[in-house]
């Protein structure tokens, strides 16, 4: 009976995302994280369970995917022993990489009607402060028991986590040039600082990428400040430790988030817009999109350039903040430069440019440096020659066979005219040879 169930269930959990299923008319069920918010420390470890409530239906298969940012947390263990899930269709299965984790199972008919109702849970390792959120995809099911594999999943929860920064174990650590550690620097050039306690009589201290890293006991003699340049980019994690009395005590850590690399290229969509980066819109929309890898995604700026005014150096206007898509204020005619400006969390920032010809739309005819506008058609220079070269070589070659036509019947004409001429004036001749003879 369990390896039907199991092999039913595994084809409709993997089929089910390819069809289009209704929601029965009943009370839909839903997952949920729980605890649905906390604050942990960096370093620590949680644990996040996955609750199903089935809204009163009885269900038979259940799929939770998850996401997490996995430059905050990162799992420890996705355990499956407890869960009222008793034929897993495939091992819960989870990627520190791109912040992912999935458990599909389900009971036996009649399956299972709960409004709590534990499905895994998940322990995550803290790797980063900052606030956090963890989510189910929307390629999570909850299907009926109703033999059709009916989807009634009309929730999902969400977790939202602060991860905080742990107390100093050791001597407190201060930054001149980073001194907020929840947030990202482009600045990769720290500098830290600690304060002395009386009786300390040596230090040591270390920088690295792990937060569990601990300096050596070989002291850095009496300094209570330290500088390093061109860190690479990243999360960086300071160590320093105190001996006094003759030993070593607990060490300190202080995070240290670097990003010197600006968004990824992007690209700009106008919107209206013809052949040649031109719009007929007096108020064009723009739209654009990127990522950043390392801090992520701050704001954009826009900026549109009128180049007749930046040409007579008048005032071209300042960034103004936007969201995508931005539909601009109206714009007179002529050319103009759009510029958007991409900044992450660190305050790198990334430009992205396109020009622009903004033409009027109630003139039948228009020119620009780039073309004619007929109408709401737009012609560049390139295509007109195209069409028109072809167009005057055929108007030639017409014009040339019309006259060399007339040439030749003026030609023939002539011709005609001195034959006549040429055939009387020898009849004439003859004429006037018979009438000598006759007298």
């Amino acid at each position: 009976m369990k390896k039907i169930f199991y092999i039913l269930s595994s084809i409709i959990l993997l089929v089910s995302p390819l069809l289009s299923i209704s929601p029965v008319e009943a009370a839909g069920a839903s997952l949920y994280f729980s605890p649905a918010s906390g604050t942990f420390s960096l370093g620590g470890t949680f644990d996040v369970s996955i609750f199903l409530n089935t809204g009163g239906n009885n269900i038979n298969a259940v799929r939770a995917d998850v996401a997490f940012d996995p430059k905050k947390l990162q799992i420890a263990s996705p355990t499956a022993g407890k869960s009222f899930i008793s034929v897993w269709v495939s091992q819960p299965s989870y990627s520190n990489e791109q912040g992912r984790a999935s458990f599909r199972g389900g009971a036996p008919s009649p399956g299972i009607n709960t409004s709590a109702g534990l499905v895994s849970t998940i322990t995550f390792r803290v790797i980063a402060p900052g606030e956090t959120t963890i989510s189910f995809l929307d390629t999570s099911l909850v299907l009926l028991d109703d033999g059709k594999g009916t989807n009634i999943l009309s929730s999902l929860g969400q977790g939202q986590y602060f991860l905080k920064i742990p107390p100093p174990a050791g001597p407190k650590v201060f930054s001149s040039t980073h001194p907020d550690q929840n947030k990202w620097y482009k600045n990769n050039s720290p500098t830290f600082s600690w304060a002395k306690e009386d009786l300390v009589t040596d230090f040591s201290y270390a920088i690295d990428h792990d937060f569990y890293g601990i300096p050596d006991n070989v002291s850095e003699e009496i300094q209570t400040s330290i500088s390093y340049a061109d860190l690479t980019d990243g999360l960086w994690y300071f160590h320093v430790k105190a001996k006094k009395g003759g030993g070593w005590g607990d060490a300190s850590s202080y995070v240290v988030q670097i990003d010197t690399t600006p968004p990824a290229v992007f690209s700009l969509v106008v919107d209206p817009k013809l052949k040649s980066s031109s719009v007929t819109s007096k108020e064009p929309i723009v739209s654009f999109i990127t990522t950043d890898s390392l801090s992520g995604l701050d704001h954009f700026e826009l900026k549109a350039i009128n180049l007749r005014q930046a040409l007579n150096q008048e005032d071209t206007g300042f960034f103004v903040e936007v969201n995508s898509p931005y539909k601009l204020p109206p714009l007179e005619n002529g050319e103009y430069t759009i510029i958007v400006r991409a900044f992450d969390k660190a305050m790198n920032w990334r430009d992205t440019s396109e020009k622009i010809d903004v033409i009027p739309i109630d003139k039948p005819f228009y020119l620009t440096k780039k073309g004619i506008n007929i109408w709401t058609l737009f012609l560049g220079w390139g295509e007109l020659i195209f069409i028109l070269l072809p167009l005057t070589v055929f108007c030639l070659l017409v014009a040339f066979y019309y006259f060399r036509r007339k040439y030749q019947q003026v030609y023939q004409k002539k011709n005609t005219l001195d034959n006549i001429k040429k055939k009387t004036k020898e009849e004439g001749e003859t004429l006037k040879e018979k009438i000598t003879k006759v007298k």
